[in-house]
Parts: structure tokens; sequence; C-alpha cells
């Protein structure tokens, strides 16, 4: 076959068609033509358009694709269809054509790749060079083995052809190890083991893999492809460096070296010299050159597994003198002003600080090794400089690099390391700014930045909070090197802030109170400052008690009376603001709970101080036009109730030595008459918790107080008024005020007030709302919740203060958990319409709009959480603010019962021994609870799955299957009910649609779908899911649900719809529970486990094909194809199930279904890659395309939100480690020695 010759389907040549190919070229470029017009109709555009896709499926369409790309006097639009008509035919027809045709293909591409000249237009070179990749990942190393002689040979030719090398060999570097590429991967290491072949030089290979095969030789040459990179950036660097050509040629370099990099042999990287000239390319007088050697370093120095010989050749030169003043010198240049930002230099600068972060972590891994001639202290002051940039994303790195170092036992101790000391500590302190707190419009240079990096909230805050985390372990590192004087600094630090707190300040005004003023900020961030070293001194003490060390207790008392004499001073200053009262109180409390708990007298101090505190504050009366300080008055009340608690629960021996006293001052505080009922219970559970948990009391005389305590309580459960009443509906309306509701909305005609929060209450309104604020009070429902969950709260089973709970709740569990299902079932009758009785056709909606929470929802609301309730606080006395009433009243009733029922599984045996209980418990919870809303609906997860977390194992059996069944078949149906209504709303909407309200639903939508993921993963996938409370849950609890059928089939129904709804991160966790029970039921024999598994084998597999098909998942594409290949795996021995499905499908033919399947089957187990890839391969007509493929993005496009890095992404999740390595990952190749062995 030879340049003329067209493609025929099959190999015979006979029957070749001879295409007319002036007529054809001619009819093509015809109809691009046609499409390139503006003043072609949308009509002819269309049958154009459809002519040129129906010329793709031609036999002869790979040849009228060369001949349009060859021709240059065509215009680029007409050389870019023929190239895509060629790159159709190799994606899509390749497997089809013969050993001759495929050559043919090779040759165009090659033709085309020779004529590349600086005038061809960049994205046709791009795309050549995307087409010698597309066939090389098909046909190198099998048919086409000269193709690393044709790349020399061009190489060895103009400029213009060294890039197009560059763009060749950067593309398939990522095509073999970056990307998930199923042409790729359907070729297992052929391809990977080919590129470390052709890149490495041959003595390296030679001496990193002595025993490898050389019989079959892919390379031209023994310098590889990074010596001549590495050669070229010399000769740019040394005489190219001024010239705009070379300077793109050099780009190309870099791009090709970044990705190379990241999986070539480190001793090839050294041997090359190539980290020395991409160091070197850093003086470039080219921004654009310069953020590409940035970025090629920090992907060498992110690599994990350097050896010692590895650090020594790449590692320690970049300390060296030189080096750092290089570095030093491209920082002071790349700091831009918040002013004027220069986004380029910017994103220099920032993604400087995380190649600076990578290399100098080796100084704690490899600080053994550390030579004689490193510069460390240029290059430790270098960090300092970093770490005091005005942009948190850029000092951020730094900090978490910082907190290593100083943990470090060598590197802390290092006196270079030492001196910085005192620089660190003062940025810490002045960066522990609660930035979340200033205006948005603030010009505070931090803000501004914070402002150009992140757009949404959620990430700004998570941000932020590791930030102030970074912060707070480097002020503990220092003073758990020396906790005296590092204490004694701080103290004095925090006196002279104290002593100017209110200078060039105007005295507080009620009315324009604003309780994040500078001030309250100031101190706030300094007295974070403390909260960090009290942890840094409380670690130095456990070191010391480790070490036996013989002056602790001097030392420690030296150091307990420092902090004692300090505080007790701080207890003495007077401030009127609220907040700040609120912070002291809070600072105080931190001293009692950590270094001074076991000094009673400062113990009792601090316990009248928040009394006394408290009781002043009650005092105030509420100022009129002064909104935000009396809402800061009782938050700070409410805050002193809480922190009384955490005292008592901390400290209940010593208060129990001046229990009297404190008795008879909360007794006082709490016949004050602006005490709410509310503030009373949370007081006297005070002297309640202190009885339980005191050990210096008499049992008798203990269990006489605590009954005292409930016996209120308990006189309420028992009263027969309230039993009565909770038979009904109507009694349940009269119990809480509202029988006299539905009246009142309806002589009010409210369906016809279109804003419920403008319209005033009438007094008959006003009567109704404080019937049902008052009616709250009258039940016992807020009083157990309060007593029952201090006495369960922090502690452990065995523990005398359990043993004492177990004593006084079990005997009233019976009298209680009736009417509290009862008080359950009814408020969630409430949320049903239907409960309503008749209304009036017009009046239909009204029970939904009363019902409907207001909530305020972080990155979507319009305004601040501030904002919002201000604003709920002036509808108090209007239409919205009664709705608001009844649903606080309804929320009260609900939340309140789940965290009771979650109180009471804390008792153990005492609850889930009750053998009548499962039955009528799930009945309460979930029979009426389809009515709730979204947001009410994820209220019950947050209580409810620890009632099932907490049984014991030997109650499961009864207890577990009415309630779990019951629960996910609740959350099935309203989850995906929720989800097939926000999919047609979608469908139908139009551009009146209120956006705001959509959103917030979505998006409470998707955290219940997540939680239920979260959940369905902690119950069954303790293997390989990585939740944060993961440990608590009993490792049999998985056995026995995946052993009870009841239970198991509506689990796996719930993840079977879970794969359908259109949230990534549910679905991707879904799948990976759902792989984890794959192979539980591969050989099963149990007649209900065949069940299992022939489900599994045709609705989880039909569903996940389903969402392979949908655009909305081409993200997790690979997760349903690894789901999928699972399935087949596994089931394929046992039964024709898969098998049958595939077929099914449009477009499957036996021999396809049944070749993927071998695939399958011979594929390793560890080769999920390789799996991936066969099922993605055989469904690659179904597969969903996303809009970027569709589009055909090119590589580098297609980053995250504002191009961030995944270090940056990283700082933008909440709760990162400050001393885990942010280090990246090996490609999955099962190890490079392994392809060589």
């Amino acid at each position: 076959m030879n340049g003329n010759t067209p493609l025929p389907n099959g190999g015979d040549q006979s029957t070749a068609y001879q295409p007319q190919t002036t007529h054809a070229d001619g009819q093509i470029l015809r109809a691009l033509e046609l499409i390139y017009d503006p003043r072609s109709s949308n009509e002819h555009r269309q049958d154009a358009s459809q002519y040129l896709e129906q010329i793709k499926t031609q036999n002869e369409a790979p040849y009228h694709g060369y001949t349009l790309a060859a021709n240059k006097s065509y215009t680029a639009a007409v050389r870019h269809y023929g190239l895509s008509l060629l790159e159709h035919a190799i994606r899509h027809r390749w497997t089809e054509y013969s050993s001759e045709q495929g050559a043919a293909v090779r040759e165009w591409i090659l033709k085309l790749a020779q004529s590349v000249t600086m005038g061809d237009p960049v994205f046709i070179r791009n795309k050549i060079a995307q087409l010698w990749v597309e066939v090389s990942k098909r046909s190198w190393v099998l048919e086409w083995m000269d193709m690393d002689q044709q790349l020399v040979m061009l190489w060895n030719g103009t400029v213009i052809q060294k890039e197009f090398v560059l763009e060749v060999l950067e593309t398939l570097s990522e095509n073999s190890f970056g990307k998930e590429d199923s042409t790729t991967a359907l070729r297992g290491n052929e391809l990977s083991k080919a590129c470390v072949e052709i890149f490495t030089p041959a003595q390296v290979m030679k001496d990193h893999f002595p025993r490898r095969d050389t019989s079959i030789n892919v390379r031209s040459g023994d310098d590889g492809w990074l010596s001549r990179i590495s050669e070229l950036l010399r000769w740019f660097i040394g005489e190219g460096r001024d010239n705009p050509e070379t300077q793109l040629c050099a780009r190309k370099a870099l791009s090709a070296l970044k990705s190379v990099i990241n999986w070539v042999i480190l001793r090839a990287v050294a041997r090359t010299h190539c980290a020395r000239r991409i160091c070197q390319c850093l003086t470039a007088p080219n921004q654009a050159i310069q953020l590409l050697a940035v970025e090629a370093l920090y992907t060498l120095y992110n690599r994990p597994h350097y050896t010692d010989d590895d650090v020594r050749e790449l590692v320690w030169p970049m300390y060296e003198h030189d080096t750092i003043d290089t570095l030093g010198k491209l920082y002071e240049w790349s700091i831009v002003e918040a002013k004027h930002i220069d986004e380029e230099k910017y994103l220099l600068c920032k993604k400087f600080a995380e190649m600076i972060y990578n290399i100098g972590r080796f100084l704690d891994t490899k600080s053994e090794l550390i030579p004689q001639n490193a510069d460390l202290p240029s290059f430790l002051n270098l960090l300092v400089t970093i770490v005091q940039n005005e942009s948190l994303h850029i000092s951020i790195p730094m900090l978490h690099l910082w907190i290593q170092l100083l943990d470090s036992p060598t590197v802390g101790e290092l006196p270079a390391v030492v001196t910085l000391i005192g620089p660190l500590l003062e940025i810490c302190s002045q960066r522990l700014l609660r930035y979340e707190a200033l205006p948005e419009n603030s010009d505070m240079p931090s803000i501004v930045f914070l402002r150009e990096d992140i757009d949404t909230i959620p990430e700004r805050h998570a941000f932020l909070g590791n930030y102030a985390r970074f912060c707070k372990e480097i002020v503990n590192c220092i003073v758990q090197k020396g906790p005296h004087d590092a204490l004694h600094h701080i103290l004095n630090q925090t006196d002279e802030l104290l002593n100017h707190l209110h200078d060039r300040q105007p005295p507080l005004e009620v009315q324009t109170y604003n309780k994040t003023s500078i001030a309250a900020l100031k101190l706030d961030a300094q007295f974070s400052v403390i909260e960090a070293s009290l942890l840094g001194y409380a670690r130095w003490r456990a070191g010391q008690r480790a070490k036996n060390s013989e002056s602790l207790s001097d030392d420690t008392s030296r150091i307990n009376n420092l902090l004692e004499q300090w505080c007790v001073r701080l207890l003495n200053l007077k401030f009127d603001d609220p907040t700040i009262k609120q912070r002291i109180i809070n600072l105080a409390v931190e001293f009692v709970d950590s270094p001074l708990k076991r000094h009673t007298e400062f113990v009792i101090k601090v316990f009248h101080f928040v009394l006394d505190t408290m009781t002043r504050l009650t005092e105030i009366p509420e100022k009129e036009g002064a909104t935000a300080y009396n809402e800061a008055v009782k938050e700070c009340r409410r805050y002193c109730s809480h922190q009384l608690q955490r005292l008592a629960l901390r400290c209940s021996d010593h208060l129990m030595s001046r229990y009297m006293e404190i008795d008879t001052g909360i007794r006082q505080y709490c016949q004050m008459p602006q005490v709410e009922e509310t503030d009373k219970d949370r007081c006297l559970s005070v002297l309640f918790v202190i009885m339980q948990r005191a050990s210096n009391i008499d049992r008798a005389l203990r269990d006489q107080y605590l009954a005292e305590f409930i016996q209120g309580v308990m006189t309420k459960w028992q009263d027969p008024l309230l039993n009565r009443l909770l038979q009904t509906f109507s009694g349940f309306c009269e119990l809480f005020g509202l029988s006299e509701l539905q009246n009142y909305l309806v002589s009010r005609r409210v369906n016809e007030i279109e804003n419920w929060g403008a319209h005033l209450l009438d007094e008959d309104g006003k009567l109704l709302k404080k019937k049902i604020e008052s009616a709250q009070n009258n039940l016992p429902l807020r009083a157990t919740k309060t007593y029952l969950g201090i006495s369960v709260e922090r502690t452990e089973p065995g523990t005398p203060s359990y043993e004492v709970a177990i004593a006084l709740w079990s005997k009233y569990l019976p009298t209680i958990l009736p009417n509290l299902l009862k008080l359950i079932s009814l408020a969630h009758s409430f949320s049903d319409p239907a409960s309503w009785g008749e209304l009036p056709p017009d009046l239909r909606s009204v029970p939904g709009r009363v019902l409907r929470d207001r909530y305020w929802q972080v990155g979507i609301s319009s305004g601040s959480r501030d904002d919002f309730y201000s604003q709920i606080e002036g509808t108090k006395l209007t239409m919205e603010g009664l709705a608001s009433t009844i649903r606080s009243s309804l929320r009260m009733v609900r939340e309140m019962s789940y965290r009771v029922l979650y109180s009471m599984s804390l008792l153990g045996s005492a609850l889930y021994d009750y053998e009548e209980l499962p039955g009528p418990l799930s009945e309460a919870l979930f029979v009426g609870a389809s009515a709730l809303t979204i947001h009410q609906t994820s209220v019950i997860l947050t209580g409810i799955p620890a009632v099932i977390y907490n049984c014991p194992a030997h109650a499961r059996a009864h207890f577990l299957p009415p309630l779990v069944t019951a629960m996910f078949e609740f959350l099935d149906q309203k989850v995906s009910t929720e989800w097939d209504r926000i999919e047609q709303r979608n469908k139908a909407a139009v551009p009146d649609d209120d956006l705001v309200e959509e959103m917030k639903d979505e998006a409470i939508l998707r955290q219940l779908t997540n939680t239920c993921v979260q959940f369905v993963g902690r119950l069954l996938d303790t293997d390989s899911m990585s939740f944060a409370d993961q440990a608590h849950t009993p490792s049999s609890l998985r056995t026995f649900i995946l052993s009870t059928p009841s239970i198991l089939k509506a689990v796996i129904l719930f993840c079977t719809h879970a794969l359908r709804m259109h949230d990534n991160r549910a679905c991707g966790l879904i799948t990976r529970v759902l792989r984890s029970l794959i192979p539980i039921f591969a050989s099963s024999t149990n007649p209900t486990e065949i069940d299992v598994r022939e489900f599994l084998a045709t609705a989880v597999l039909k569903a996940c094909i389903e969402s392979l098909h949908d655009p909305y998942f081409v993200d997790i594409q690979s997760d349903l194809a690894s789901l999928i290949a699972r399935i087949v795996i596994e089931y394929s021995g046992q039964t024709e199930t898969p098998r049958s499905i595939l077929l099914s499908l449009p477009g499957m033919t036996v021999e396809g279904v049944d070749s993927a399947l071998w695939r399958l089957m011979q594929a390793k187990p560890g080769e999920t890659r390789q799996q991936r890839a066969v099922v993605l391969k055989l469904l690659e007509g179904l597969r969903g395309v996303s809009v970027s493929e569709l589009g055909r993005l090119p590589r580098g496009e297609k980053e995250g939100r504002k191009g961030r890095t995944a270090m940056q992404e990283a700082y933008m999740t909440i709760d990162v480690q400050p001393r885990a390595e942010t280090k990246g990952k090996s490609p999955e190749l099962g190890g490079l020695a392994d392809m060589f062995a």
C-alpha cells in the first residue's frame, strides 16, 4: 500500500475503493466553507455538518484527511478538519486495519510531522503531535520499532521540529504515566517500559536494571531524551536565552521535563544534570520559563522514595550558597503588592513557595545526611521571609514546613533554627487574627489576597482554619522547647496588649456595638497564642515525665505559679464588652482544664468568676436599638452556663469541697426573674453533675440528692394529662398551643398575604404566638435532655459515674419511652398536610409555607450570617415570626427527642434489652417522617445512627433489624424522591424561578445524600473507607448486617439507587462500598446470598452502566468502571448474568464482549488500571462525554478553579494535619523494578 491508496474495510486490496480525490476534497471544502460563512443559513450549516460527520465513517476518510492536512495552501480550519479525519480513523477503526494499512497511516503522520514549520498554527502542530502519540499507543513496540529513531531525526532538524518532538514526548509521557487512558492501559506496562527505556541514558539503565531483557531494542543511541533535553537547556542558557524562538523551545523542554520527572529514574536526572539546568532557567529573562522551571522543580522534589544517593546528588546542591542566593532573588522579584496584583508574578510566587516546601522537607526526613557546606542559615532565613509574606497562600506552606523542622529532634535544636524562634513567634501571634471576622471589603493586604485566591466562603473558612492551626502548632513547638521563657515572654506580650487595648479607640456605644471590633479580635488572637502555649507546656510535661526528669516537680511548680498569678490578675481586670468577657472566661477555663486543674482554690476562683459574670450580665436590661449588643450579652450568658457545666464535669471533686456555697449561688441565680427555663435547667444540671461525678461523697447521700433533682422531671412525664393529650393529633396540638392555629390562619386569609415578614400580627396572633412559646416550658423534654445527657457525657462503662447513671435512669426509662415515641411520631405527623384536615383549595399550600424552614446557607444565601439573624429578629412580631415560632416548637421536639434517644443508647443494656421497643421505635421515627423537609430529615442522621452503633452485640438480633431496615427504606424513598424532584425541576426551569432557594435545597440534599452514604460506609466498609470515626465502629457490625437479609436488602437497594444520584462524591463513595461487598458473595451457595449475588450482577451492574452513560458522572467513570470490572470478574464464573447484560447493550457483539471478559479474567488482581481500561474500551460507545471532551481542550487548560495546585486544594480542605507530609504519588505501575524484572 502506498500513500495514494485508500483504506478499505479490511485487508483485501482488490476491493479497495479508489476515491475521486479531487471531487471529494472539493465537496469537503464547500461544506467547510458553508459552516464558517456567517451568511450561511442554519439549515445549510446543519446539512454541511452532517455531511462532514458522514465523511468520517467512509473507508477513504484517512486519505482525505491526509491530503487536506498536508496541503498548506488550505486554511487552518480545513487542515484541522483533515487531521480530525485521521484522528477518527486511528481512534475508532485502527483494529480493522491490516499491518500495511496501519503502516500507511503512520507514514502519513510522519510526513506531516516532517513538514511542520514555524508558519503552521500552534494548534495544527499540536494536533499532528497528538496523532503521532495516538498511533504510537497502538503500534509502538509492536509493528513500529523505529519510532525513537524517527524522533531523533526530527530532533536534529529545525527549532520548530524540536518543539514538535518535545510535544510528542510530553504527550506520550502523560498518556503512559499521568492520566487515565484506556488505550495505553490495555497495553499493560509495555508502553511505560518503552518510555523509561528511551528517556534514560543507556548506562543508567544498565546500572539500574542489569538483568532487563534487551532483545527488543526501541531506543536510538545511548544518550536518551533526558540527556538531549538537558543539553538543549544548556545551550539555551548559554546562547539562546534572548531569542524568542529558542525561548518557546525552552518552554516546551521544561514542560516536557515537568511531566517526565514525575516518573523517570532519579539517578538519570542526576547523571544528565537536569536539576542544575532547570535551576539555571530560574534566571531566564522570561516569566513563563521561570514558572515552568519552578513547576518542574516542585515535581522533582515532590517525589517520594529518595535514596540517600539521590538526596546527595539532587537535594543538597539546592542548599549551596549560590543556589539559595538565586532562589532568594527570584522570590524578592516575584513579590506583588495587594493594591496592584500582577497575576502571573503572583502565581509564580505561590508555586515558588510550594517548591521551597518540597525542598525544605528533606531537612526533616534526611537530616542525618546534611552536608557541611549546606548554607542552612540562609535557607532558613528564606523560609522566614516567605512566612512573612502578606499573602496567606504563599505563607502557609512555610508554616507547614516550620512545624516539621521545629518538631525534628535533630534540626529543631540547630543554632540556625533557634535564632529564628523569635521572628516565628511574632509572625504566628500576628497571624492568629480571625480574618474571617473582618469585613469582606477590608483593604488589609491579607484579606485582599484572600479574596483573590478563594471565591467561596466554606473554602475560605477551611483555609483560614488550617492556617490558624499551623500557627498554633508552631507556638506549641516553641513552648515545648523552653516553656518557662516562652510562656513568660508570651504573657508579657499579652500584658502589653491589655494595657493598651483601647488606646485610640472610642468608648463602648451599645447602639453601634460590633462584636468583631479590632480590640476584641486582637485580644482573641493573643489569647489563642496563650492557649497554644498551654498545649506546648502540656507536651513538655509529658516528655519530661517520660524521661523521669528529677527537676520536673520544681520546674512545673514554678511555671504553674507563673500561670496562676497571671490568670488571677486577668480575672481582676474590668471590661464592658461582653465578647471580651466571654473570651476571658474561655481562657480562664482553659487554664483550669490543663495546667492548673489540681489547684483547688484556683478552680473555685474561676468557677465563682464565671457565675458572678453570668449574674451581672443577667442584671443588664435590654438596650433599646442595640440588637447586636443585646444578642452578645445573651450569648455570653449562655456561654457562662456551658462553661460552668464544663468545670463541673472536669473538677467535680474540687467543687464538691465547696458544694453548699456553690449550691446557694446557683439557686439564687435561678430565682432571678430574668432567667429563662432553659438557663435554669442548665445551671441546676451543674449541681447535678458535681453530685454525680464527685468521689468524695457518701453513695446513699448522692443517690438521694440526684433523685431529688429529677423528681420534678419525672412527675411531668407521669402526668395523666400529658398521657391523654399524646393519644391524638388534636391533643398534641392542644399540648403545644396549636389547637387554634388553623382557624387563625384561615380567618386571616394568610394565603393572600404575599410577604409574611412585612405583615404585623394582630393581638390574637401575638397571644397565639406567646401561647405556643410558653407551652414548650411545660414539657419535661428539655430538662430530660439536659440531665440525662450530662449524666452519661464523658463517662466510660465500668466507671463509678457510669454506674451511678445506670442506677439512676434505668428505672425511669419505661416511664419516659412511651410518651417520648408519641412525641416524635406526632411531631413528624404535623409536617404532613394531611394531618391538618380538610382545607379550602386556596389554602392547601399554607401548611408547607408555615413549615418551610428559614436557614442561612454558607456561600449561597445573600448577606452574612449576622444579617440573617438580624432579619429573623426583625420579623418576630410578623406573620413570618409566628410561623418561625411554630417551626421552632416542632424542631425542639424532634431534635431534643433524638438527643434523648442518643443519650439513652449510652446506657447500654438498660435500653437495648427491652424486647418490645424496636418495633414502636422504628414506627415512631420513620413511618410519618416522609413529610419532613430535606433539612429536617438531615437532623435525624445526626443522632439516630449512634443508636445503631451503640447497640451491644447480644441485643443486635432483636433490636437492629426493624430499626435499620425501616431507616434505609425511609432514606431510600426520601432521598430518591427528592433527587427526582430536583431533576424534574431543573428540566422545567424558567427564568423567574427563585434560584437562591433552589440552590439551598440542592445543597442541603447533597449534604443529606453524602451523610447517608457515609453512614452506609461506616456500617459496611470498615476496611477501606477512611472516615475519622471509623475506629469506633464495632468490627462485627458489618458481619451482622451482611448476615441479616432484611437489613442487607434495604441497604443494597439504597446503594443501587445512590449510584444514579447526581452527586459525584456520594456516587464515588458508594462504588467503593459496593466493591468491598462484591467478593463476599462470589462463591456463596446459600440461597439468600445467591439472590444477593444475582441482584448485584443485575441491578447494580445496570445502574453502573446507566451512570457511565450519563455525562454528569464523567469525572468518576473510572470508579464506575472499577465496580463493573469487579462484578464481572467475581461473578462471571458463577452466573451468565453479567455477560447477558453486556450483550444486551446497543452495539455489543459476542466477539467484543467475550474478548473483554477474557482480558478481565486474565488481568492480575492488582492491575486495576488495566481492568478499568478494558471496561471503558468495551463501553466506549455508551460512555457519557463531558463538555471538555467534546471541545477537546488541550492539556493544561483543564486546571482546577483559579489554577490551583494540589497543595493549595489540600489547604482548603478541613483539618489538614500539621505534621502530615504533602508528597506526590508514584504512578500506578507496580514499580519500575517490576517492569524490568
